[in-house]
């Protein structure tokens, strides 16, 4: 049911129920000790949607109004009707193609999900399968403990999901995926929610079991093989990280919640109501952001291969499920089809970065996009083909991005066309050499302050943004 959060009284809110959704934050929690000089937040939220895009060839009648991709280059380009949606922003973004991951060029698109962030070699069929740490999680190491949740993992089917058929975008310094969460409320619940009479018992539990766990284990070790040690080592070390967030949850216990003022938010939505669903999780990162309560997000809109929840997302613009449109762009009027769907997505992405756009920053200068760097994309493009990656960037003008651009480096030889049938276009020979994407991720790392010359496969880093 919709909460009124303007609606709450605080003192009958502690005394009827338990609960607290505490103080404002304090712009003060922003300032140097420089006579009131502010210190912008530098946020940064990654988006993934799955399926790839329509990619018509030139020669076909819908290249012009439903291929996924601007027509022309650099500041002279023009949106199609897929895009079109996002023309008022076109001044706050930039368009790239022709990038993707060295080590998933030649592997079917339903398994690149896992990799979008990562660029690890995770193959596909039946090999061995492992994956690296991700891009959000690299920058969570470098400024997670400046607020209550080092980041924010969600996704629209929840959990984990399973190897090449991820449920989340996000895995830590071990390649280990983390959980996300697809609960409005819980989300909700998890950011503005506490109950004050049972953290700090719950805390103090947690830490004394740990204090047994690592006691037993170093009397263990002894009796072990080497092969047991080595598991056992890679136990300790999920132990490690736990206690790490134990500690880190004991400095941020007596913290007072941010205050909201918001409109009524129904928080019980499901993919039932997906366009209304979507708006909601996007809004949930929106108000994470502006409370300082993370500043890094992740949010997998979708799963690969049109298993779970996430399909039902297209039946916001009347088709039935998501994944079935990229099958069936050779039928008539296919590609629009599909088009109008890729343009919901745009539409409501859009509606998010317009909200950080006309927020003042609450503690620094300029508006919430200009200090939150947005990387929205696909791992697929054309069906199932895991080449010229679908992306965008947006916002953080004041880490130095420029946009209004359509960074087109792989011009008109690209793969596409409708499947028909028979050879995948993931089976052909590439037409053309992409960019490494983990270059462009060197470039986001460092505009986001980390000091570092390289991400898994780079060979470099990306100028022009």
């Amino acid at each position: 049911m919709p909460i009124n959060l303007n609606r709450i009284d605080r003192r009958r809110f502690l005394r009827g129920t338990g609960l607290a959704l505490a103080i404002p934050m304090m712009g003060s929690l922003h300032r140097t000790s420089r006579g009131g000089e502010v210190s912008n937040p530098r946020r940064l939220g990654c988006f993934y949607f799955p399926d790839g895009v329509p990619m018509p060839l030139p020669n076909d009648p819908a290249y012009q109004d439903w291929a996924w991709f601007p027509h022309g280059n650099g500041n002279d380009f023009t949106f199609s009707k897929c895009m079109e949606t996002l023309a008022p922003l076109r001044n706050e973004l930039t368009v790239l193609s022709g990038f993707s991951h060295i080590a998933a060029r030649n592997v079917h698109g339903h398994n690149n999900a896992d990799q979008f962030l990562t660029a690890a070699p995770t193959g596909d069929g039946d090999r061995d399968y492992a994956n690296t740490i991700s891009l959000d999680q690299v920058y969570a190491s470098h400024i997670g403990d400046q607020t209550r949740f080092s980041s924010l993992v969600m996704s629209t089917d929840g959990g984990t999901g399973t190897a090449r058929g991820t449920h989340t975008i996000s895995f830590d310094k071990n390649g280990r995926p983390i959980p996300a969460e697809h609960r409005p409320k819980q989300i909700f619940d998890m950011l503005f929610v506490k109950t004050d009479s049972q953290s700090a018992k719950r805390l103090a539990m947690s830490r004394s079991a740990m204090d047994e766990v690592l006691l037993d284990a170093a009397t263990l070790k002894h009796y072990l093989s080497a092969e047991d040690r080595k598991n056992l080592d890679e136990y300790m070390e999920s132990v490690r990280q736990a206690e790490l967030k134990v500690e880190k949850a004991r400095k941020w216990l007596d913290a007072p919640l941010p205050n909201l003022e918001r409109e009524p938010i129904n928080l019980e939505l499901t993919t039932d109501e997906p366009r209304e669903y979507l708006q909601t999780m996007f809004e949930m990162i929106y108000l994470a952001f502006r409370t300082d309560s993370t500043r890094i997000a992740t949010y997998q809109i979708g799963r690969e291969n049109g298993i779970g929840r996430s399909d039902h997302l297209s039946r916001a613009v009347g088709f039935n499920l998501a994944h079935q449109l990229s099958h069936e762009t050779k039928n008539p009027d296919g590609w629009k089809n599909f088009g109008i769907y890729c343009r919901f997505l745009n539409e409501e992405y859009g509606r998010f970065v317009e909200k950080l756009r006309s927020t003042p920053e609450p503690n620094g200068n300029g508006s919430m996009l200009d200090n939150s760097l947005l990387f929205y994309g696909s791992a697929s493009s054309a069906f199932h083909l895991s080449r010229n990656y679908p992306l965008m960037l947006a916002g953080a003008k004041n880490m130095g991005f420029v946009h209004g651009k359509y960074i087109n480096a792989a011009g008109e030889n690209f793969q596409g066309g409708a499947w028909m049938g028979d050879r995948e276009p993931w089976q052909d020979k590439a037409t053309r050499e992409d960019i490494p994407l983990t270059n462009l991720f060197v470039t986001m790392l460092q505009k986001l302050g980390v000091q570092t010359d390289s991400f898994a496969d780079s060979t470099g880093v990306f100028e022009g943004i």
